[in-house]
Order: C-alpha cells, then structure tokens, then sequence
C-alpha cells in the first residue's frame, strides 16, 4: 500500500486504519463553469450544468439519468472519463456508505439526496457568486454533527465544475497566495483566465486582494461556490475525524475554517487527493495548504500509465486529475485491504462496461 501512496505531513494512515467510515459527496454548481476555456468537466460549457448530477447518478445506478451519455473531460477533441468510475470503483471494493448532500446544485440528481442548499452559484465575475452562504454553513453544522453519530471518520467528496477558479477567488480575496497554484482539469491549466475573472469578480463588488481576511462568509458570496461553506460546516460541526477529498478546492475549505476560527484543530483533518494533483507542475496544492495550518495532504496514485484504457491513461497526461473524491475513494480501499491493482482493474472493467 505504501509504495501507492504518498504523504505530506504527519503520517496518519495507522489512525485512519480500522476507522468505520461513510463517504459523503457534496455536489454544487457555478455559473462559473459557464464560462469558455476555464473548464473541461463537460462536452461544452453548457453542459457543465448537468455534470455534478450525473456524476453522483453514475456512482450509484451505473448511468447518468440527467444525461444521455457519462460526463468527460474533453481536452483538444480527446476525452478522460470521469473520475467518478475511479470513486465507484474504490467504494465498490470497500462497500462503503455513499450519501449525496445538494449545497446547490444546477441540475438535481434523480437519487435520493439531503438537501443543504437549492441554489446554484452565479458568475463569479458578478461579484455577487453566493446567496447567503452562512446558512448555508449553518446547515452544513447539522448535517456534520447527525452524521458524526452514524460514523467514526467521514470523507468528504465534492464535483463542483469550475471550482478551482472559485477556490482561488475565495483564497485570493482572503489575501492567500495562489495566484499559479491552483490545479485544474485540463493539461494546460488557464491561470490567466482564472485570475481574470477572480480579479473581475472582485473589483465589480468593490473589493482587492487580500481585504476579506477576516471575513470569509463575504469572500464566498462574492467569488466562491456553494460547496465551500457546506463542506466547511460540516467538518466544523462533526466530531468524527474528516477526509477532505478533493483537490486545491479542499484548501479553499481549509482556509474557510481557519479564518472562521484561527485556533480550530486541523489534527483531526487530512486531504486525500491523486498524484496527479500533488504532483501537478502547474499548480501546488502544498504552497497553499502551508499558508492555512498544519495540514496532512495524502496523494494515492493509482498507476494509470500501466491501465490498459486509453481514457485513463489521459489522467497521466494531465486530464482531469481528481473529483468526485477520486482521492479519498482509493485511500479508503486501500486502508480496506484492496491493493492498487484491484481498484485499477475494477476502474477498468467499470470503463469497459458503462462506457
């Protein structure tokens, strides 16, 4: 298992071993997503929409419901499936809980769901992203604490489109630097474009880098998404341990908590992405997570440059990367007693029959 995995940080893998664990996977949308080249979670923009619904609907009933076909990242004409395959793969070896939350999701999956938020993000480049973000906190606070009676430890999933640019829109306004250290879902990451509409977003509610630090409710409603403060409310307000899996969006989350409260525990907090992530030469999801506290970053590579399909090989090369809790999925398979192999033959065998 070691030799798939590793860790920055403290070495927390024997206090996750053994853990009774559920895998909650919190699904949201930004208008963001919308935008022209800042995304490649979906066939076109538009259809960026639908991409969080289908995900979870794919995990759980094998097949979108919202969609005609599975969601892609489509990088230059060549398409990387989801990395929800790689999370049904995982959960499906370790037969763990799988519970979607809505924190505002712009098409609703046919599931059944808990329902945190019903609106969608707008247009960062509004200024104006998120409608009341600390209720919706608040009811991330609730459904954390019902759910730290159910389990032991919870990972925690997100499929956000574009949330890498509302991540450093939610960093850059609380004078974080991240400005190049965001990752993304395609090889050339858009850094220029990212910063734009961040920049955009900021100026057109009359604020600059940096003057949000202690209010991290207003950095969210002006240029976050949804997910951020529901993920945060729920790793506040459970008392089992929390595996933030995810990408450079889980920092934006990280950073939420740490302004909300400067002496909150990270100890009990990890982030469980893919190597692709940590690796990522475009961006540095350590520099950022540095900034905020001590916290364990663990990077599971699953081995895609040895996988027989030619999508997964694409992960290799820099597409798509992680979501869906990609991360955090194959971590808790491997802590199960699955090796590296089974999950990737699964994955494969998942690919080659529902795609």
């Amino acid at each position: 298992m070691k030799d798939n995995i590793k860790i920055y940080g403290k070495n927390i893998l024997n206090e996750l071993k053994g853990k009774d664990s559920l895998f909650l996977c919190v699904i949201a949308s930004t208008k963001t997503s919308n935008i022209k080249g800042i995304t490649g979670a979906g066939a076109t923009p538009e259809l960026t929409d639908f991409t969080p619904a289908a995900d979870v609907e794919l995990v759980i009933l094998d097949s979108p419901q919202c969609l005609p076909e599975i969601p892609k990242t489509f990088v230059e004409g060549e398409a990387a499936p989801t990395p929800a395959v790689i999370t049904k793969a995982a959960l499906e070896l370790t037969d763990l809980p799988f519970i979607v939350a809505d924190a505002g999701a712009a098409v609703k999956p046919n599931i059944p769901y808990i329902k945190i938020n019903d609106e969608p993000g707008k247009n960062i480049r509004t200024g104006k992203a998120v409608t009341d973000p600390k209720k919706i906190f608040e009811k991330g606070k609730l459904l954390g604490k019902t759910l730290s009676k159910l389990t032991d430890h919870i990972i925690i999933g997100e499929s956000t489109p574009a949330g890498t640019t509302t991540a450093l829109g939610v960093l850059t306004a609380m004078g974080y630097d991240a400005r190049r250290k965001i990752s993304g879902s395609m090889p050339e990451n858009p850094h220029n474009l990212k910063y734009e509409v961040v920049s955009d977003g900021l100026k057109a509610a009359g604020y600059a880098k940096g003057q949000l630090e202690s209010d991290p409710f207003k950095a969210v409603e002006i240029v976050g998404d949804p997910m951020i403060p529901a993920v945060a409310g729920i790793t506040m307000g459970s008392s089992a341990r929390i595996t933030l899996a995810g990408g450079t969006q889980m920092t934006s989350v990280c950073a939420f908590i740490k302004k909300l409260d400067s002496e909150f525990d990270f100890n009990n907090i990890c982030i469980s992405t893919t190597r692709f992530v940590a690796e990522d030469e475009t961006s540095d999801i350590n520099h950022i997570a540095r900034q905020i506290d001590d916290i364990t970053i663990i990077a599971v590579d699953p081995g895609f440059e040895n996988s027989n399909n030619t999508g997964l090989k694409r992960y290799v090369s820099g597409s798509v990367k992680e979501g869906v809790g990609a991360g955090g999925a194959m971590l808790a398979a491997l802590l199960n007693g699955a090796s590296m192999e089974d999950i990737r033959t699964k994955t494969e065998e998942l690919c080659e029959r529902i795609f």
